[in-house]
């Protein structure tokens, strides 16, 4: 199949997706470093934490500030998760540019995540849409569709019930809507086959891929998004990250290897990949003795992706 050239945004969940999987809390201070880095190295949506209960998550309490700092960034889309209409209300007060709010489809997924039954998450959307027009608040409601493809508790996931939920969401009010293979069950026939089938019932509203890479086939399942349309997707520095509803998942497909994957195909993402890696190599350094992932970070870029007269960096951590 021939790829279309495009420009490919790669929104960053390390922050929030991976953090809140780390035991240890890392200070604010490196979390400001981050993002800045992030930013200085060409990404332009950035998910900088969770408006959870400070009890449920001390990992990401600082959220409301991040989102200051990340406001003051020229051209950047800051992005927090939000779990219900409170969560919501914090979003619109600190002026976020887009809540996430997740939706598990797995009826066993959402009452272990989330305590409520997917259709009362639905209705939740809808007020939190109500309260969005009332405020005049301009922050964009995406709801992330979670364990799309299967589930660790429930099982098989029909997609169906993907397709009910996903239409449901969106006459709730929802502006965004993107597909998550939460725990790592996908494979690229059944990212193709679901994405397609999405298209169909949401259009253009349609517009996030979100795959773990823990059985080994992230990139395959982002390629099979990518050619159905999708050239949104979210990414984890080192792969950080996991489920706490799903024993050994991995984090999220890393970043500094999805941005190689679509450099090499002539894909634009806008990221400086020297400075991404060394943003990487601080990374490891504050998250010292925690697991991380990702391929690329080890050799570096080939030498077909290098000027002729350059020779590849050595790139150490």
């Amino acid at each position: 199949m021939t790829l279309p050239v495009a420009t490919i945004t790669l929104r960053e969940v390390g922050l929030r997706d991976g953090l809140q999987a780390i035991a240890r809390t890392l200070p604010t201070e490196h979390k400001l470093e981050w993002i800045r880095l992030a930013y200085e190295a060409g990404q332009r949506e950035i998910e900088v934490g969770s408006f959870v209960p400070p009890r449920l998550l001390p990992q990401l309490a600082d959220t409301a500030e991040l989102v200051a700092f990340a406001k003051t960034l020229p051209g950047l889309v800051t992005s927090v998760l939000v779990p219900n209409l409170k969560g919501a209300e914090r979003a619109m007060d600190t002026g976020a540019h887009l809540m996430l709010l997740p939706l598990s489809v797995s009826h066993a997924h959402s009452l272990a995540n989330m305590r409520r039954t997917p259709d009362e998450v639905v209705a939740d959307i809808a007020r939190i849409r109500a309260a969005r027009d009332a405020a005049g608040s301009k922050c964009l409601i995406e709801v992330g569709m979670s364990t799309a493809f299967g589930c660790t508790i429930q099982g098989r996931v029909e997609p169906a019930e993907v397709l009910r939920l996903l239409r449901a969401v969106l006459d709730a009010g929802a502006d965004r809507v993107g597909l998550a293979d939460t725990v790592g069950y996908a494979d690229p026939r059944m990212v193709r086959e679901l994405f397609e089938a999405s298209f169909k019932v949401a259009g253009d509203k349609l517009a996030c891929g979100h795959f773990h890479d823990t059985r080994g086939l992230g990139i395959a399942n982002v390629m099979a998004a990518l050619e159905t349309g999708v050239t949104r997707f979210d990414a984890c520095l080192a792969g950080i990250g996991g489920c706490p509803h799903a024993p050994g998942a991995s984090g999220n497909v890393a970043t500094e290897d999805l941005v190689y994957l679509f450099a090499s195909m002539g894909q634009t993402t806008g990221i400086d990949f020297d400075r991404l890696l060394a943003l990487r190599a601080k990374v490891a350094l504050w998250l010292d003795g925690e697991r991380l992932a990702g391929s690329i970070w080890r050799a570096g870029l080939p030498k077909t992706l290098l000027p002729a007269d350059a020779q590849p960096a050595e790139v150490c951590i």
